[in-house]
C-alpha cells in the first residue's frame, strides 16, 4: 500500500505504479487531520496575537518569509519607521488555517501582514507585501522608471520562478523514495533558472543595475541560499554551482553580508543552528538576548541556580 504524506494523501514518492487517469478526479482516503486539502477556509477558531508594533508579521522562517523579514531590516538599517512583530505560524501544526490567519490570507499561506497605521490594512503573498512595503516607506524600489520597470521585472521573475524551485527541493531532498523523472524536471529548470540569472550578473551588480532592491531581497532566500549551500543537503554539489554559476555565486555572498540581511535571515527559524534561530522578534533586543542558543543558555543557567538553592 501506498504511504499516507502528512501533507494529504497518498505519498506519491512511494508509489511506482502507473496512475490511470479518472473522468473525475476525487480525493482518496480523505485525512481531516493532513494538511493539504482540496478546500480551503478556517479550520478552528483562533485569534490572531497583536503586538505593540505598526506592522504585524505572521510567518515562518522558509524562503518566502524571510524575503519580508530581510526587508523590515533593511528599512529599520535605513532609519525607516518600520517596526514590527513578528509572529510564529507553525505551517506543520496548521496554523494557518485557524479563523484568524485566514481572515488575513484566506488563501492559508505565509507571509501575511497587517498594517495597524493603515487602519488593519491586511496584505499577503510575498511579492505584494515586498512591494507594499517598498511603496510605502519609498526605499529599495528604483526612482528611474527604466530601473524600477527591471526591478519588477526580476521581482516577479522570483514569483513565477520560484515554485519550480520549491518542487526541486520537494523531490530531490524531502521525498522518502528518489524518482527520476520529477528529479531531472525540476533540477532541468532550477539549473535554467540560476543560468539565467548567471548570466544577468555576469554584467550587473544587483538584478536592476547598479541598485540594490526588493528584486535581490525576493529572490537571495531562494536562488541567493541555494547557490550558498543553505537549502537542501548537498544540493549545491548535486547542481554543481561552483563551476557553473559563480556570478550567482558573487551576488548572493555579497547580500548575505548585509547586516539586515543577517538578521532577517534568522527570523522565525525553527531550524538549523541554535543561534540562528528567532522564534519571534519583537524588539531589536531579540537578535542579542532571544536567539534559541542564549534562551537554552538562559534555562540552563536558571536551573542551575535551582539546584543550587535547594541544596544551600
Amino acid at each position: 500500500q501506498p504511504a499516507m504524506s502528512k501533507w494529504g494523501g497518498t505519498d506519491v514518492s512511494n508509489n511506482d505504479e502507473p496512475y490511470v487517469l479518472p473522468k473525475v478526479w476525487k480525493w482518496e482516503k480523505p485525512d481531516p487531520e493532513s494538511i493539504n486539502q482540496p478546500t480551503s477556509g478556517a479550520r478552528f477558531e483562533r485569534k490572531l496575537p497583536v503586538g505593540k508594533h505598526p506592522l504585524q508579521l505572521y510567518s515562518l522562517g522558509t524562503p518566502n518569509g524571510r524575503k519580508i523579514t530581510i526587508l523590515l531590516e533593511e528599512l529599520l538599517e535605513a532609519g525607516k519607521d518600520a517596526e514590527y512583530d513578528a509572529w510564529l505560524i507553525q505551517i506543520g501544526n496548521k496554523d494557518q488555517f485557524s479563523s484568524g490567519f485566514v481572515e488575513v490570507n484566506p488563501n492559508s499561506k505565509i507571509p501575511a501582514m497587517v498594517d495597524k497605521s493603515a487602519g488593519d490594512l491586511k496584505v499577503f503573498e510575498s511579492g505584494s507585501i515586498l512591494l507594499y512595503l517598498a511603496e510605502k516607506f519609498d526605499s529599495f524600489l528604483p526612482k528611474d522608471p527604466a530601473t524600477r520597470v527591471q526591478a519588477m521585472n526580476w521581482l516577479f521573475f522570483n514569483i513565477g520562478s520560484a515554485p519550480y524551485v520549491g518542487n526541486f527541493g520537494h523531490f530531490y531532498h524531502y521525498a522518502h523514495q528518489k524518482q527520476r523523472y520529477p528529479i531531472n524536471r525540476f533540477t532541468m529548470e532550477t539549473k535554467r533558472q540560476l543560468d539565467v540569472l548567471n548570466k544577468h550578473l555576469e554584467k550587473n551588480e544587483y538584478l536592476a543595475g547598479d541598485e540594490y532592491s526588493i528584486a535581490d531581497i525576493a529572490n537571495f532566500p531562494w536562488h541567493g541560499s541555494l547557490v550558498l549551500g543553505k537549502s537542501y543537503a548537498d544540493s549545491d554539489v548535486f547542481l554543481n554551482v561552483r563551476e557553473e554559476y559563480p556570478h550567482v555565486i558573487r551576488w548572493a555572498k555579497s547580500i548575505a553580508e548585509r547586516p539586515a540581511v543577517k538578521r532577517g535571515n534568522i527570523v522565525n527559524r525553527t531550524s538549523g543552528p541554535l543561534e540562528e534561530r528567532l522564534r519571534e522578534r519583537h524588539d531589536a533586543s531579540d537578535f542579542e538576548t532571544k536567539t534559541e542558543d542564549k534562551l537554552q543558555q538562559q534555562s540552563t543557567s536558571e536551573e542551575g541556580s535551582r539546584k543550587r538553592a535547594k541544596t544551600s
